[in-house]
This record gives C-alpha cells, sequence and structure tokens, in this order.
C-alpha cells in the first residue's frame, strides 16, 4: 500500500477501524487529544471580578475592646490549656464586670409599682354592697323594679336578655317563691310562663287559687344562669335583698317555697329538702312552707301526690292565719 493516501482512502480505513498509514496508533491519539484539553482549560484566563462582586476586605479591628477578663476559678467541665474562647459581640447585660470571687453582679431594674393593698380594695368593695343592700331597702315596688332591670351586681347581669322581676298580683296573700328564670321566662322577662309556669298554674287551680288575683310569684334568681345551671353562692348573696325587699313591701300571709335552693335561700340553712318538707318554717314571721319546684315535677311525676300533701299543709296553715 502506498504512503500517501487520498483521504477517501484514509476515511475508508477509519471506518474500517484500521490503521492509516502515517498516523499515530489510537491510542496515542487520545492520549494527544486529552493533553491538549487539559492544556486549554489550563490556559483559559479566569475573568477578574466586577466591582460588585469584590472581594470583602477582612474584618478590622475596631477601638472597642472587651476588657480582659480576671481569673476565675476553673469549673468543673471547663476547657484545660488555655485556649481562648471565639469573640463574640456582648450585650451590655453580658458585658458587666465580673467580681473577683467569679459572681457576676445582678443587672439593676426599675423597683415594680406596689398593688393596692388587697385588704384595702375589700373594705372598698364591701362598703359599695353594704350602700347597694341600704339603697334596696329603701326602694318603693316601682323603683325596685327599675332596679332590678339594669342590675350588674353578678356576672349574670352580661349574659341575661331579661331581668325577671316577678309576676302576678302585689296584693294577693300568698307568695310562691321559685328558684330561677328559665329560657321562656328569660326571653319574655316574666316569671313562671314555660312548662313549669303551666304546672303551677293548675297547682294553685287546684289550691282554688290564681297568679292574676289571689298570689304573687318570684324567684331567687333575677336573671336566668347560662344553660339553667344551678345558681351559685355568690349570685344567690347578690339578688337576695332584691326577694327580702319584695317580701316586706307584700307582706304575705304564706309563703311556698318551690325547690330547694328557694327554701335554703330564704331560710338561710343547708338542710336537705327531705327534711324540710313536712314541716312548717318561717321567715321574718311569715309561715313558710316548702315543697318541690314545678319543673322537678316535669321529670318525676310520680312525686306530684307529696306537692299535694304540701299544699294542703300550706291551705291548713292559712286558714289558721284567717282566725287571728
Amino acid at each position: 500500500m502506498p504512503d500517501i493516501l487520498s483521504d477517501e482512502q484514509r476515511q475508508f480505513l477509519q471506518l474500517l477501524r484500521m490503521p492509516v498509514p502515517g498516523d499515530p496508533p489510537p491510542e496515542l491519539a487520545q492520549d494527544k487529544t486529552t493533553a491538549n484539553n487539559a492544556s486549554a482549560v489550563a490556559n483559559r484566563s479566569v475573568p477578574a471580578p466586577s466591582a460588585s462582586e469584590s472581594v470583602p476586605a477582612p474584618l478590622v479591628e475596631t477601638s472597642m475592646r472587651c476588657p480582659e477578663p480576671l481569673p476565675i476559678p476553673a469549673e468543673e467541665g471547663a476547657p484545660v490549656g488555655g485556649g481562648a474562647a471565639p469573640a463574640t459581640a456582648l450585650s451590655s447585660a453580658e458585658a458587666t464586670p465580673i467580681p473577683v470571687n467569679g459572681t457576676r453582679s445582678p443587672p439593676t431594674a426599675e423597683p415594680l409599682p406596689s398593688p393596692p393593698a388587697p385588704a384595702a380594695a375589700q373594705a372598698s368593695g364591701a362598703t359599695g354592697e353594704r350602700q347597694r343592700i341600704t339603697r334596696i331597702a329603701t326602694l318603693d315596688w316601682r323603683d325596685l323594679s327599675n332596679m332590678v332591670s339594669t342590675c350588674q351586681a353578678c356576672p349574670l347581669g352580661e349574659t341575661r336578655k331579661h331581668a325577671v322581676f316577678g309576676a302576678g298580683n302585689p296584693r294577693g296573700s300568698w307568695l310562691f317563691v321559685g328558684e330561677a328564670p328559665g329560657a321562656e321566662e328569660d326571653r319574655r322577662g316574666e316569671a313562671f310562663v314555660g312548662r313549669a309556669g303551666q304546672l303551677l298554674d293548675n297547682m294553685l287551680q287546684a289550691m282554688g287559687l290564681s297568679r292574676d288575683k289571689d298570689a304573687y310569684i318570684a324567684n331567687i334568681l333575677k336573671c336566668r344562669p347560662p344553660n339553667n345551671r344551678d345558681p351559685l353562692g355568690p349570685e344567690v348573696q347578690a339578688c337576695m335583698p332584691y326577694l327580702q325587699r319584695q317580701i316586706a313591701l307584700l307582706q304575705p300571709r304564706v309563703i311556698v317555697a318551690l325547690g330547694r335552693f328557694a327554701a335554703q335561700g330564704l331560710l338561710q340553712v343547708d338542710t336537705p329538702l327531705s327534711q324540710l318538707r313536712g314541716t312548717t318554717q318561717h321567715y321574718q314571721g311569715i309561715p313558710l312552707i316548702v315543697t318541690y319546684h314545678p319543673a322537678y315535677l316535669l321529670r318525676n311525676p310520680i312525686d306530684k301526690r307529696k306537692v299535694w300533701e304540701d299544699l294542703k299543709r300550706a291551705l291548713g296553715v292559712f286558714a289558721e292565719q284567717a282566725t287571728f
């Protein structure tokens, strides 16, 4: 084969992967290509950084220096060998000089204002409550009703819709006292207008009475407790002066307490209802008969017979009052 080949012959031999006369072996060509590429990369110029990408200047030590630390007794776990701790920015509290004994002086702070004396606050509240009770004891029927309608003496004043003063005839001889307004009473602002009120009207009718002519109906609480829960002690205490003034103005001949809260609130006792039933109690000289609340009878109709016995006792006491 001649030493000089045409380009077509050289390409044909290369396609057949055959050696071409005058060309280096394939492995030597590969090494040469790799070397040329490495040389090109090495000779490539690196662009200079722009002004915005300039290398930050080395940190310059500021004129402020932390005071030289005084010797402190070595603590357990402290590094040994005198290695310097990395420098960090110290707050004003941390930069407080440390005494030789190793304890840090506590940072000074402005003294807090002294809270008001609890005894003085309680005395002020007690004085205001006494003034409220004294005022209630002097009100007539209309002014008493107006004061109840705007009362905020306990938190119930914020949750009620209407304060319920009472219902019936203020000149009647009978007073029936319940526990507290229910949902319907709160909505309408009248006492005993729900299902329990309808049952109470039936009880009055069985006694030969009516609320419009013979009886007045009131409650221990003038505002409805949320979700019809039981009255709380502070609520009863705040509301009782209203009922006491109502009784003083009504001067009933007989009082019928409907339920535990009415009986215990009027008599100022914690005696169970079962022990108060069947007896004649007295509130400031007025005979008082204790029986079940109509709402209780709606849940326990079997006890209606016991209630009728209590009401007959009340009728007997009333008859005795009429003879004097």
